[in-house]
Order: structure tokens, then C-alpha cells, then sequence
């Protein structure tokens, strides 16, 4: 494993403990220092990862998986050039030869390549002061727990049959050595719990999902009083379903919930604003810095310092601590998210949000807690005021294409607005649009601001990182809703 190591304070003895023998961060500095002679920037990235993953579905423990790894990820940075070779042997023959295939960055020739140990091992070892999540609880109460979550749902109601409840833990810890003698760590618990419930009545069968999740310990969330919620919620959304009737098509006005629906926010707008697309000039929001690109009143920042938040870190994965960030301000487009790369291209400084899956991928700029400040409207004046439209109180996942902001998203949970009022719930309704124009068709913006539980998992690149999401309410004036009604 890696050892805990201070910012700026490893002494000229500090060893990083790993599972084949120990790497003396002296001995590595040296490698690194030759290695960035001549180039912009880079970093050698330790990191050791643990993580359970239990799931109880049908009445019976379905499958059960525990991983460990570890390795180093090696970059070198030249304009715009960047050699990469990661490895899951820590020792210095693989930082010499990670450090060999890096340096061709120097040259103009972009490489990215793994090393792999020929025999390599594992080291499950915790050695941090930190909330440790896969050991809080036994195995076998974690399987009385997902136990007692099937029966609680199948005792709420008699149309329940089907559930399917899983608990996921995992502890990362990373150090990272930069150039000038720089090292950074940082220790990462992550949880969630997820309950899916299937209802069926009049040959109709339905189902619908929540659950939650954050960096603490693993009992915030295994309390009674917490997942008896969340099999609540998923039961209820899945019994509106039931009542659901098709949903009509046409351009409508919308009015989204607060909470998850930020995810339209997250993909239809927040990766628009990542670093590397608006320095390549490919993102709908390229070269409107300072321009009018949503309606008044919106504000929309990412924030990685978030209290135990899902997508928070307290340094992103090249060192830099993350910050809160404003994107949007009344409006106005006032900034991007950053990695170090797209900073210094762009002559800014990075906001902490470099981040990377693991250790064989390299950073990019990616969001933390993306999410839409509160205004002073309320959803009951929202729906009042709207004569005919949609009520899209949850989604699933969606489809964006980053370069326009074309977005199509699916509603779990929608209900019809007639005259004012919401009359019935309405089922296969999406909704499409592009993300500048739906920001700049922002009619009223809610008081009711709330996160998403904690389930947020992005992609991009090939790669997936935790994130958190919110908004409040919304009321977006002529969105496309497409129906099967």
C-alpha cells in the first residue's frame, strides 16, 4: 500500500510501501525530475484501491465481488503532447521503464501504454485514520441488512414482486509526486446503496429505483430510517407507473424537479464547460466567455469541497485542491472547469478538476458537484402558471452530443399539466432540446434547491468518476416532448 505523506513534507528517508517491496520517493523524484526536464508538466500517480459490491436480488444473495489493486500511472507533458505508461508493479525497474516510454512526449510523439508486472501482487493493507467502509460491518450483516430490505418492501405492498437491493464500498489512496520535491496525498471512502422494486397489478408490471450514497461510513446509510426510505420512494415511484398513461408528444412547456433532474443540467450543459473541449473549440459554449448564454438569474457552479459529497475530493488527481467554481453567473458564462493542461492553454488556473478513474488513465477535466443555485420561485407557481405541459419529476439517462448541445433525456416519473394543474402521471416521455437553448428558455427558477442522494456516476473518455448533481425546480418554457401517446 501507499503510505500517508503530507503536501510538501516527505522527509529525504520517506519510503511508499508497496505490494512488491518499497519505492524510495527519492529514488523516484530523481526518475521524475530527468523525466520532466524539457516538458511542461507531469506527475507520477500512486494509487491502491479496495472494493466490495454485494447484490440480494429475488429473494437471494445474486453476486458478490471484492477487488484490490494498485499501480502507478506515469505522465509527461510537452505542449501539447502527452506520454503516458502506467503499471501495477511499484518498484523502480517499472518507473524507469514507464519513465522511458513518457519522455517520447519530448520528441512530438504522443504514446499512451501499460506495463504490466509479470507477476504481480496485491496488498490489502489499510493504513489510514480514516473511515473504512468495506470493514465497518461483518460480511453476514451486510447480507442480513439486504435481507431486511427485500422483506420490508415485499411487507409494504402486496403488488411488490420483484427486489433488488445492492451495497457497494470502496477506500482509494493516492499519492502523487510532482516535480521541485511535490507530493500530495489523498484517502477516498465511497458508498451506496441501491433498491430497485418491481410492482405489478391488472397485467401491468412496473418498476423504479433510488437510492444514496456519499464519503462516510457505511452506517449513514444502512440506518433503518434510511433505506426504509429508499424502498419507499422506489415503491411509490413504481406505483405511479402503474397509473401512467402514454404520454403526448409536441413542443410544451416543462417544468423539472429539484435533485436528480440537474442530471439534464450535468450532460447538457456542465460537460460543455469542461476545459479540453472549449481550449480544442468544440463545446456550443467555445468563445462566449463573458456572453449572455443563459436566462437571468441562472447560476450554475461546480463545487469539489462539498461535505461528504459524492463527487468530492479534497485534491483532484493531479494535486491541485479543488474549489468551488462559477460557470454561469445570472447568465453570463464566467468560467470553465479545469485541469492544469487546459489552464495553461488557455492562460487560466486550474480549478481542481483533474480528475482520472484510476491510475491507468490520465487526467482530464472532468465536473466534481455540478449543480444550479436556487432563485425565489415555487413549483405550485410553476405548474399554475403553465397551460398545458409536463411535469418531469425524475429521469433516467440521456444522450448529448457535446459539440451542439443536442440533448435527448428520459423521464422515469412525469405527469401531465393541464389548465394549471397536474392531473395524471404519463408514461415513455423524453425530452429533447439543445443545452444553451433550454438555459436561455428559463421562465421561473425554484427555492427548493435540493442534491441528488448520491448516485451520480459520469463517463466521458472512456472513463467513469463519482459526481454529485442538483438543482432546484424548473420551469423551461417550449421544450420537445416526445411520447408514445
Amino acid at each position: 500500500m501507499i503510505a500517508p505523506l503530507s503536501p510538501n513534507s516527505v522527509s529525504s528517508d520517506s519510503l511508499v510501501s508497496a505490494g512488491l517491496g518499497e519505492i524510495d520517493l527519492n529514488a523516484a523524484r530523481i526518475i521524475l525530475d530527468k523525466a520532466l526536464t524539457g516538458a511542461d508538466d507531469g506527475e507520477i500517480f500512486f494509487e491502491t484501491r479496495e472494493s466490495e459490491s454485494l447484490v440480494f436480488d429475488d429473494g437471494r444473495l445474486k453476486a458478490s465481488a471484492y477487488n484490490a489493486d494498485q499501480g502507478f500511472g506515469f505522465r509527461v507533458v510537452a505542449g501539447q503532447t502527452i506520454g503516458f505508461a502506467n503499471s501495477a508493479e511499484l518498484s523502480l525497474s517499472a518507473l524507469e521503464r514507464a519513465s522511458e516510454a513518457a519522455v517520447l512526449a519530448k520528441t512530438g510523439i504522443s504514446v499512451d501504454t501499460a506495463i504490466v508486472a509479470a507477476n504481480p501482487r496485491r496488498s490489502n493493507q489499510s493504513r489510514y485514520k480514516a473511515v473504512d467502509p468495506l470493514s465497518e460491518m461483518a460480511f453476514a450483516e451486510k447480507i442480513a441488512l439486504l435481507q431486511a430490505i427485500d422483506a420490508y418492501a415485499r411487507d409494504k405492498n402486496p403488488n411488490v414482486v420483484q427486489v433488488s437491493a445492492s451495497l457497494a464500498a470502496e477506500k482509494r489512496a493516492i499519492t502523487i509526486l510532482r516535480g521541485q520535491g511535490e507530493v500530495y496525498h489523498d484517502y477516498r471512502p465511497l458508498i451506496r446503496i441501491s433498491i430497485s422494486v418491481s410492482v405489478e397489478a391488472g397485467g401491468k408490471r412496473e418498476s423504479a429505483s433510488s437510492g444514496g450514497g456519499g464519503r462516510y461510513s457505511l452506517f449513514e446509510i444502512t440506518s433503518p430510517e434510511h433505506w426504509q426510505a429508499q424502498v419507499d420512494e422506489a415503491l411509490r415511484q413504481a406505483l405511479v407507473n402503474l397509473d401512467a398513461t402514454p404520454a403526448p408528444t409536441g413542443e410544451m412547456d416543462v417544468v423539472l424537479g429539484n435533485g436528480w433532474p440537474g442530471v439534464l443540467l450535468h450532460e447538457a450543459v456542465g460537460h460543455g464547460l469542461e476545459g479540453d473541449f472549449n481550449r480544442k473549440g468544440t463545446s456550443a459554449f467555445s468563445g462566449k466567455m463573458g456572453q449572455q448564454v443563459a436566462a437571468k438569474g441562472v447560476t450554475v457552479v461546480d463545487d469539489g469541497t462539498i461535505t461528504d459529497a459524492r463527487g468530492s475530493l479534497n485534491i483532484d488527481d493531479e494535486g491541485t485542491p479543488t474549489s468551488c467554481t462559477t460557470l454561469i453567473e445570472d447568465g453570463i458564462l464566467v468560467g470553465y472547469m479545469h485541469d492544469r493542461l487546459s489552464a495553461r492553454q488557455m492562460g487560466v488556473e486550474a480549478t481542481g478538476n483533474g480528475r482520472r478513474q484510476s491510475y491507468a488513465h490520465q487526467p482530464l477535466p472532468r465536473m466534481t458537484n455540478t449543480f444550479m443555485r436556487a432563485g425565489n420561485d415555487t413549483r405550485a407557481d410553476m405548474i399554475a402558471s403553465t397551460k398545458r405541459g409536463i411535469y418531469a419529476a425524475n429521469f433516467s439517462g440521456g444522450q448529448v452530443d457535446i459539440t451542439n448541445g443536442k440533448f435527448v433525456f428520459q423521464c422515469t416519473e412525469a405527469y401531465l399539466i393541464e389548465d394549471g394543474k397536474v392531473t395524471r402521471p404519463v408514461k415513455g416521455a423524453s425530452l429533447i432540446g439543445d443545452g444553451p437553448a433550454a438555459m436561455r428558455q428559463i421562465e421561473m427558477i425554484g427555492n427548493d434547491f435540493a442534491f441528488d442522494p448520491g448516485v451520480g456516476t459520469c463517463g466521458k473518455a472512456g472513463q467513469s468518476v463519482p459526481v454529485g448533481i442538483g438543482q432546484p425546480s424548473l420551469k423551461i418554457k417550449g421544450l420537445t416532448v416526445g411520447g408514445t401517446g
